[in-house]
């Protein structure tokens, strides 16, 4: 496969290698002391190593301070990390935590203050004003599809609410795509990332909001993503697969601009209360909460069944991801995973307020909650 280069908006070099052309593109810009921000698992790992030998000539350093669901006292560290290199720019180097937090700490490597400060919904939310760091982006899994996001997700320290960062400015400048970067994952991490791909491709498009293009690019994200995930968890090394996957996950990210659904209200949740990793906490909750909507946008649920090349119609699809699910190893419940009905009385809350569920096709009350958490279990 040949690098391809094309932007939606941001600049993607997309392909195996593609990480070895990182070097010359920051050299091209006068950028000499880069930060690569990555989380912990990776730092030890020889991937990153290998990495670090494609960026002759830089003066780089590394934060790897980044592990479960990033905190805001983790961005604030990278920060500082920033400003002791004395950098002038920042590559991200992971999956969809170690991406959110590399922009985080482009943004509060130049601002003052606290990154909590500058969430979307804080009563005096903080402009962005100073121009932030060159960003690059290079993902390691094929989940969230963080690298061509316009948001960050970072937890709050004490209560590990996840809190959401918005604006164009964090957008990467160029992103890197190389699948040969996701050919180590082992197999349960890619499946729960292939999860984390499929899920925002497929709530965007049930999502009631109005973006015609951005449902086009979701339906053709679930289309690719649907026949790729099995073979990349069951033949890691099939270089085209995990090229499917990371240009779904892509897709995905892309699309959910329109915004997403309760699925991701319930991960969110799971996250911040017992700590899940996103993409299973989707994965556990998917099917559940979409057979709940289903009676809401029938016809929706048959475009997706045909985007996915699932006969039957909409009324298929839901049996489907259950079946797709068990093929790639994620079976069983919430309960499985240490969730228990003492959690529920934390869980709901925080689904109701999260912001995901506002545009969910079946407005969710927290009875509705209550009920879709328990049938997860």
């Amino acid at each position: 496969m040949a690098i391809t280069t094309f932007s939606f908006p941001t600049k993607i070099h997309f392909g195996p290698g593609a990480r070895a052309l990182v070097a010359e593109h920051l050299k091209s810009r006068g950028l000499q002391r880069p930060l690569i921000v990555t989380d912990r698992a990776l730092a030890a790992l020889p991937v990153l190593t290998e990495f670090r030998a494609h960026l002759p000539g830089l003066q780089t350093a590394v934060f790897d301070g980044i592990w479960g669901n990033p905190t805001a006292a983790q961005v604030m560290a990278g920060a500082a990390a920033f400003r002791a290199h004395g950098a002038d720019a920042v590559i991200g180097f992971g999956g969809g935590a170690a991406l959110d937090v590399a922009k985080a700490v482009a943004l509060m490597g130049v601002h003052d203050g606290d990154v909590m400060e500058y969430v979307w919904d804080h009563p005096q939310v903080r402009p962005m004003v100073n121009p932030l760091p060159h960003f690059v982006a290079l993902p390691t899994t094929s989940g969230t599809g963080s690298e061509v996001g316009r948001s960050a997700v970072v937890a709050e320290n004490d209560t590990h609410v996840k809190r959401a960062l918005f604006g164009p400015q964090l957008l990467a400048q160029a992103v890197f795509a190389d699948p040969e970067l996701t050919l180590a994952l082992p197999a349960a991490v890619t499946a729960a990332t292939g999860m984390d791909a499929l899920t925002p491709n497929i709530e965007s498009y049930l999502s009631p909001a109005y973006h015609p293009m951005c449902d086009g690019i979701a339906l053709e994200g679930l289309r690719i993503g649907a026949r790729a995930l099995a073979r990349a968890v069951a033949q890691p090394q099939d270089i085209q697969a995990r090229s499917d996957m990371m240009m779904s996950s892509m897709m995905g990210a892309i699309a959910f601009q329109k915004d997403l659904g309760s699925v991701h209200a319930c991960a969110h949740a799971l996250g911040a209360v017992n700590d899940l990793h996103h993409g299973l906490a989707n994965a556990l909750m998917i099917d559940t909460v979409l057979a709940w909507n289903h009676e809401a946008v029938p016809q929706k649920f048959d475009e997706l069944a045909h985007a996915a090349g699932v006969n039957g119609g909409g009324a298929a699809f839901v049996p489907w991801l259950k079946a797709l699910k068990t093929q790639i190893g994620i079976t069983g419940g919430l309960a499985e995973r240490g969730v228990t009905h003492e959690h529920l009385a934390r869980l709901v809350p925080l689904a109701v307020k999260d912001f995901a569920g506002q545009t969910n096709p079946r407005p969710a009350t927290a009875q509705d909650y209550e009920r879709l958490f328990l049938a997860a279990m």
